[in-house]
């Protein structure tokens, strides 16, 4: 005679009583069908491991496991959500810090070039195309040159004019 063992179907008649109820409390907690499936099939395998010592309080310790197990899965993805968002925060606020030292000489070296050429410019002209670029007004310009507001729209295209000519000249050196 071969002696079978009962704890099996004892699994199997308490796994189809609860899983319905631990799938739909699963599904509330995580609004997410297919983690709440996943999570019911680990809360059963813990049942089926370690299950507990009363077997008439089984409802009460699967609501506690299935409870801590959604909790633990909320957390793991909120984790996983932050890491995220700050790696994404980091490579937005932050390009720059990765740059190359090749471009960093090649920025340092434009920007002497710019000033070599703006240094070959009249002083008034240097000091329009400074001022402008530094976010002065029209305005602020006129009355920092000491000239008429209306003139200074002219006075700064010549003054453009000359530099580009300036960078031309220089470029054809080359």
């Amino acid at each position: 005679m071969i002696n079978q063992d009962p704890a099996p179907d004892l699994f199997k008649d308490i796994f189809h009583k609860h899983y319905p109820s631990v799938l739909r409390k699963l599904i509330a907690l995580l609004r997410d069908k297919a983690a709440a499936e996943d999570l019911a099939q680990e809360v059963f395998l813990k049942l089926y491991k370690n299950p507990p010592e009363k077997p008439d309080a089984v409802g009460a310790w699967l609501h506690r496991v299935l409870t801590r197990s959604a909790y633990d899965y909320l957390d793991q993805k909120a984790r996983e959500r932050s890491l995220v968002q700050r790696q994404e925060r980091h490579m937005l606020t932050e390009p720059q810090s990765h740059q190359s030292g090749e471009y960093a000489v090649i920025k340092q070296g434009e920007e002497e070039q710019l000033q070599g050429w703006l240094n070959s410019l009249p002083d008034r002209d240097r000091e329009m195309l400074l001022l402008r670029y530094s976010g002065y007004s029209y305005s602020e310009i006129a009355q920092e040159l000491e000239v008429q507001q209306p003139q200074v729209g002219m006075l700064l295209k010549r003054a453009s004019e000359r530099l580009r000519k300036q960078a031309i000249k220089n470029e054809n050196q080359w």
